[in-house]
């Protein structure tokens, strides 16, 4: 399957609202009337691979499209104005109700990710975090239910997104 402009939904400069927004690029348009170009960045998105104190990882189940049913890692996209590590403590705090400790970044992986009909390029930042225990997690926001597995029992079949997938095989190597 070819890949379509990530700009072509795009019809009107944002700039000036003209019709003339055309390719530049492959990753821009230029408006013909106003000479705006636009560039287009990847959103910036994070997950977690969140321990306890006997090593055992947090997983989330989805409630939502895409993926719904399958196992994630809790997380979601960055907010403007907000760093990737804001972020995963907001979006571990919003999922699971946990306050984390000892949070570091551990790699990222660029993906693509379908939201509403819609392909959004995004950059998938991986933390690691630590809680002393998971008997206070919730699940909420987007999180349907919430599981709770030994490192070893991780299998990137039972993962829906692809990013996520992943990020699975090159968190288990590195163990």
């Amino acid at each position: 399957m070819e890949k379509k402009h990530p700009l072509e939904q795009f019809k009107f400069c944002p700039k000036c609202g003209s019709a003339n927004f055309l390719i530049n690029n492959f990753k821009s348009k230029k408006c013909a009337d106003c000479g705006f170009v636009y560039y287009f960045n990847p959103s910036a998105a994070v997950a977690c691979f969140l321990k306890n104190a006997n090593g055992d990882l947090l997983l989330a189940v989805r409630a939502n499209e895409p993926a719904k049913g399958s196992y994630d890692l809790p997380g979601g996209f960055v907010d403007m104005e907000e760093t990737g590590e804001e972020a995963i403590v907001r979006e571990l705090k919003e999922e699971t109700g946990l306050e984390i400790k000892n949070l570091k970044y551990v790699f990222s992986i660029p993906n693509h990710y379908m939201y509403s009909g819609f392909l959004v390029d995004t950059l998938d930042l991986f933390f690691e975090a630590e809680v002393e225990d998971f008997s206070l997690a919730i699940a909420n926001d987007d999180v349907k239910s919430i599981r709770v597995v030994h490192p070893s029992e991780l299998n990137k079949d039972n993962f829906g997104l692809e990013s996520i997938k992943k990020a699975i095989v090159k968190y288990k190597s590195t163990l």
